[in-house]
């Protein structure tokens, strides 16, 4: 990239204790100078993310909501347009669509989805972003794939943002990255998934020279386009701290690595607030990831850091 993108930052929510404090959560995360608010999308202790980003969005005059993502596999892509087109046009354009291919085992045992190979489980979102992307196009669609078929269907409503929101994909996996590549414009660099579930070894696939390779097979799928993609990064540990080599030494033990992959990877922020500045702007310098997704619990905590760099 030719110019280091302005930081942005977000919050990633799961739920709050009622409709009243679900919205001050929100002109909280706008007062702190995030941008956007985003759910995930699971069955386990997380309210639901279409209903919840409405609300925040209503609670709000400029926070942008969006989904983290909303796994294809649990809504039909005609029905997913038509609920976020929706949103979009009832936020004001302020929606940020996500869209995963599904990643979360137990999601799909316990629901009793069937959870078919990464391979197949992309192949299928694929089709749907197709299908999505043309219902937001505004003339009337039709789509014959290997997972969907859809006839002459007219999206409605339309989304109040053109061509349409902005789309987030992401991935730890070439297959899923490439795609983001080719179809995104904001792309999330993320633990490759496949195994369906959290471990140790998922760890190591976020490591920074597993993040080196990411970036190559996407500069590499994106082409010239590569300029005007966002890359995105979730961080699944944010701890300001005083004693940053302790912190960062105590988790390497228990995790088999040392302690600078631990101070080095993508997804972790330890250290002081100023640690935590210039670790940001490193990682933009090597990475180009300049919008950082942080967790509900550290957002207040993290406000100085977001004070500093956002829209730097």
């Amino acid at each position: 990239m030719n110019q280091p993108r302005r930081f942005r930052f977000a919050v990633q929510e799961h739920r709050a204790s009622s409709a009243a404090a679900w919205r001050e959560k929100a002109r909280q995360v706008e007062s702190l100078g995030y941008a956007s608010l985003y759910l995930p999308d699971h069955f386990s202790d997380q309210m639901g993310p279409v209903a919840a980003l409405m609300a925040a969005a209503d609670a709000t005059t400029t926070l942008r909501v969006g989904s983290l993502v909303f796994d294809n596999d649990y809504r039909h892509p005609v029905v997913l347009a038509k609920e976020a087109a929706t949103l979009d046009l009832l936020s004001d354009g302020r929606l940020d669509f996500g869209l995963g291919a599904g990643w979360m085992a137990s999601d799909y045992e316990q629901a009793g989805i069937t959870f078919d190979a990464p391979g197949t489980r992309i192949e299928r979102m694929e089709e749907a972003l197709h299908i999505i992307k043309g219902l937001f196009g505004g003339a009337p669609f039709s789509f014959a794939g290997k997972h969907y078929q859809v006839t002459n269907i007219e999206g409605s409503p339309l989304p109040l943002q053109k061509p349409h929101p902005p789309i987030l994909l992401g991935g730890g996996g070439r297959r899923m990255l490439r795609l983001a590549a080719r179809e995104a414009d904001i792309v999330n660099v993320n633990f490759d998934l496949r195994e369906g579930h959290v471990n140790r070894k998922l760890v190591h696939t976020g490591m920074a020279k597993a993040t080196d390779e990411k970036l190559g097979w996407i500069k590499e799928a994106a082409g010239d386009r590569i300029e005007s993609i966002e890359l995105s990064v979730t961080i699944f540990l944010a701890n300001i701290t005083d004693d940053r080599d302790s912190v960062a030494t105590a988790m390497a033990a228990g995790l088999g690595s040392e302690t600078h992959d631990i101070l080095d990877m993508p997804h972790f922020l330890i250290g002081t607030v100023d640690q935590l500045v210039e670790a940001l702007q490193l990682r933009r310098d090597r990475y180009g990831i300049s919008y950082v997704i942080v967790p509900g619990e550290v957002a207040e905590l993290f406000a100085p850091v977001v004070a500093q760099l956002a829209g730097t």
